[in-house]
């Protein structure tokens, strides 16, 4: 009989396999522990994510399929493209992480509540700092019109949350962080759970099982964390003309 794992609070680095995780709900593996670095560094690298609402315990899931992008295939499409034409934003890299964080926590319309609470602001900001969690932004001007954030480690990135506080911003930056991760030989992009949002945007479905043999190779390959650091700012046009950052 499979029950739910509780985490110890002073071994960080211990999780249960994920392979264990309940089928219902899908993926929920244990709970407890904390939000430190090295507890959350460890389980991303280990196919497991942190997910609850604010005043619950710690929830740490891996479902089974997993959501993810292929940044290969994550390209902007002609509808984007025709729908941006006019626009004049521009696109950054870890310039407003924070920034971006809170507009993902704002609650959507017909929402109540956000699952990114105070504690996970401050615990991203942190591996932020420490250069394992990164942003991507969309501005017109000086408004920050669309972002989205996640964890990096070696060759694998997990998506955490975007927003868009005008359309098309969340799908520039989605489209910018898969040229970014392309350009560096990262394969893809978990987005851990899927959903028909998700799905609209070009996500597919795998086996955990595929995913976690996947994440086990992609981890272990380091990524020049001078990859990351002094990314200019650049025109959206360029990334929905060619796709990527270069000119």
């Amino acid at each position: 009989m499979i029950r739910l794992h509780r985490l110890d609070d002073h071994l960080p680095d211990r999780f249960p396999d994920p392979r264990h995780a309940l089928v219902e709900p899908n993926g929920l593996l244990a709970f407890g522990g904390d939000l430190s670095p090295q507890r959350l560094l460890n389980a991303y690298a280990h196919g497991i994510f942190p997910w609850f609402n604010d005043g619950e315990p710690i929830l740490w899931w891996s479902p089974d399929p997993r959501c993810v992008f292929l940044t290969d295939d994550l390209r902007p499409n002609r509808s984007l493209r025709r729908a941006l034409k006019d626009k004049a934003w521009q696109i950054s890299v870890d310039r407003a992480f924070r920034q971006v964080m809170h507009a993902c926590a704002a609650p959507r319309p017909g929402q109540f509540g956000t699952w990114i609470s105070k504690d996970m602001i401050e615990a991203y900001s942190r591996l932020h700092d420490m250069g394992f969690a990164h942003s991507v932004e969309v501005w017109d001007q000086e408004r920050l019109i669309g972002g989205i954030y996640g964890v990096s480690t070696g060759r694998l990135f997990c998506g955490e949350s975007m927003f868009s506080a005008e359309s098309g911003g969340s799908k520039l930056a989605l489209c910018a962080l898969a040229a970014l991760l392309r350009d560096w030989e990262c394969p893809l992009i978990d987005a851990q759970v899927s959903n028909p949002h998700l799905l609209g945007l070009g996500a597919v479905e795998i086996p955990r099982e595929v995913f976690l043999r996947q994440v086990s190779v992609l981890v272990a390959e380091p990524l020049d964390a001078r990859c990351w650091k002094d990314i200019p700012i650049v025109p959206a046009q360029r990334v929905l003309e060619s796709g990527g950052f270069g000119p």
